[in-house]
């Protein structure tokens, strides 16, 4: 007959330096997915900013030749500068109505319908508009020939579109 010899059971230790280890796991890898998200955030606002500097660009030079249109088609003896921005989307001059621009734009910017104007210089007329945003701009180079001047400007208000 086999002889039984006792079994010393020992009482198991807690495992609570593994449950530290996966607390501190758990906690690194919210770490780690924090800054990813902080990451793409500011890439999605730099985004963001981008194509608001683009639509701005598109929105001037609308502006700018919807100015240019007003002027041209003035006649002999009238202002060659609308009073108001209005004015490129009806032309009071004519009685039949004459569109220079299809729509007034926000700044895509300050997001605002309010433009900084440039006024002729009796005053009566607007030559020109830029964004009323301080804020400094991304693009500072390789602007198309017609807006070479933007080159290097601190600010979008220094983006002047002319139509005269």
């Amino acid at each position: 007959m086999p002889k039984h010899t006792s079994l010393s059971i020992r009482p198991r230790k807690p495992a609570c330096h593994q449950n530290g280890m996966a607390y501190l796991g758990l906690l690194l890898s919210v770490a780690l997915l924090s800054i990813a998200a902080l990451a793409t955030l500011q890439v999605h606002s730099l985004m963001q900013r981008r194509a608001a500097e683009e639509d701005l660009l598109f929105i001037g030079q609308q502006y700018q030749q919807a100015l240019l249109s007003y002027a041209n088609a003035s006649p002999p003896g009238t202002l060659r500068a609308p009073a108001s921005l209005n004015d490129l989307l009806r032309d009071p001059r004519y009685p039949m109505p004459r569109r220079h621009i299809r729509q007034l734009y926000l700044d895509p910017i300050t997001l605002q319908a309010d433009w900084g104007l440039i006024l002729s210089p009796d005053g009566k007329g607007i030559i020109g508009i830029y964004s009323k945003s301080e804020r400094a701009p991304i693009k500072l180079a390789q602007f198309p020939a017609a807006l070479k001047g933007f080159e290097n400007k601190k600010s979008y208000q220094e983006w002047v579109f002319k139509g005269l």
